[in-house]
């Protein structure tokens, strides 16, 4: 999303609400989307795939039988200087020191540590993680391969004044040579299939050539009489084929990058924090179990990949050309079914988000429901520290004994979903559950030991 507005996925809302952070967010002000309608209802628009959108009242969420009701439901738009804000908040109230404006040049690797040189001056750490953007010096110097595909278009956002708003239709409108959408006067996003050649030249974006875009896109002769901003980006995808390189780590768009259809990449590079935080921190306090830090790269790379083949597929019909029309009318009608907008909405608001954690329950690796305790507390809430959780809803003695080693919670939930217990990671992520018998059980010490205790 353009102007600072970014949409935030399951994954994401449910990390925040499991920290507190949730609540510092105003996710109650009425943040709109440049380019989002202003339909209410069942017909409200909630998001899109390749621009045909889905609505709100097309979603059955009894199909995510995987999933409870929380206080942030599925998505939710924010401002990105806010949850910035929000974050560097709880970073310096855990005592972490930020300095800005400190570029890295280099960095060399001995066996214990990381020496990471900047201007006049060089850091000694443990680990690096290069979170430094698509042109990551740290990957670079790190030897990271950086494979993927080039881009078809050159992407457009912009602002701008137009003598005649009324020569472009309303909405997304899909062209002989491209596509332009406006909701709002003067609020537009364009795709120009130049092969991303504007982007990649480094050349200013000029009104005229805006303009110029835009009449060609459009096909109308439509005015700019002045422009307040504008940022290009393309579709390029490239994905980091290793995200660990001995002490050097990659998280974000430093490991993956891909074009912001379908508002993904925020998310994504959250995810990656969340993955890779805890690990990290498990194996500098040597409390990791053994080839913990390498399960961060076995978990996000194939999430990162399939987001990537998703910002892919949504360009494959989005090109001027009539296979793709046609392939664009077919996935249309498909998204305008209740199944298909129920399946749609659950990819783009990353519910389906699943690691492959072994075992054949449909919720191991996938984020914990927020269970609501009878006394009315919500597990959400019993997270805020970022411990593993062995959630006992029977009271079993036998995982009693955990208790020292653990955070064990032994409470009744309103909907336990036919379970009796459950192993919850610090990322909020089902390792294990039991349903009934004592396999159930050796298969939660199992996982406790594989992800939680170093024994």
């Amino acid at each position: 999303m353009p102007f600072g507005i970014r949409g935030l996925s399951a994954p994401t809302i449910d990390a925040l609400y499991r920290r507190g952070l949730l609540d510092q967010l105003d996710i109650h002000k009425r943040i709109k989307s440049p380019h989002q309608n202003a339909i209410q209802g069942p017909r409200r628009q909630v998001g899109h795939f390749a621009g045909i959108p889905f609505h709100e009242g097309d979603i059955d969420t009894s199909q995510w039988d995987h999933r409870l009701p929380g206080p942030g439901g599925n998505s939710l738009i924010s401002e990105m200087e806010e949850l910035e804000t929000v974050l560097t908040r709880r970073a310096v109230s855990l005592s972490v020191e930020i300095t800005r404006g400190v570029a890295v040049t280099g960095f060399e690797q001995a066996e214990d540590h990381i020496a990471v040189h900047s201007t006049g001056q060089t850091f000694q750490s443990k680990f690096l993680v290069g979170c430094d953007g698509s042109r990551s010096v740290v990957r670079k110097s790190g030897g990271f391969e950086f494979a993927g595909t080039e881009p078809e278009f050159t992407g457009y956002s912009i602002k701008a004044d137009l003598a005649d708003p009324g020569k472009l239709r309303p909405g997304r409108n899909l062209t002989p040579r491209g596509m332009y959408l406006q909701s709002q006067p003067g609020y537009l996003a364009i795709q120009d299939f130049d092969g991303g050649a504007f982007h990649d030249s480094g050349q200013p974006i000029t009104p005229e050539h805006v303009q110029e875009v835009l009449r060609r896109v459009s096909d109308t002769d439509v005015t700019i009489t002045a422009l307040h901003i504008a940022t290009t980006w393309t579709d390029r995808a490239r994905q980091a084929t290793s995200y660990r390189n001995g002490r050097v780590l990659l998280a974000g768009d430093a490991a993956h990058i891909h074009s912001p259809l379908g508002g993904q990449g925020l998310n994504l590079g959250l995810g990656d924090a969340m993955n890779l935080g805890w690990k990290l921190a498990a194996t500098i306090h040597n409390t990791a179990p053994g080839g913990l830090l390498d399960s961060y790269y076995t978990e996000r790379h194939p999430i990162g990949e399939q987001v990537l083949d998703w910002s892919r597929a949504q360009v494959a019909i989005m090109r001027p050309d009539p296979d793709s029309r046609a392939l664009n009318a077919i996935v249309r009608d498909l998204i305008n079914t209740r199944d298909g907008a129920t399946w749609f909405a659950g990819r783009v608001w990353g519910i389906f988000t699943r690691y492959d954690l072994g075992g054949d329950h449909p919720l191991i690796g996938r984020s914990a429901p927020d269970f609501e305790f009878e006394d009315g507390t919500r597990l959400g809430q019993l997270m805020h520290d970022g411990q593993g959780i062995l959630l006992d809803f029977c009271g079993n003695p036998s995982l009693r004994a955990f208790a020292g080693q653990l955070r064990y919670i032994s409470a009744r939930a309103k909907d336990q979903l036919g379970l009796t217990a459950l192993l919850i990671r610090p990322d909020g992520m089902v390792a294990r559950v039991a349903c009934a018998g004592e396999a159930d059980l050796d298969g939660l010490r199992e996982a406790a030991g594989r992800w939680l205790l170093n024994q």
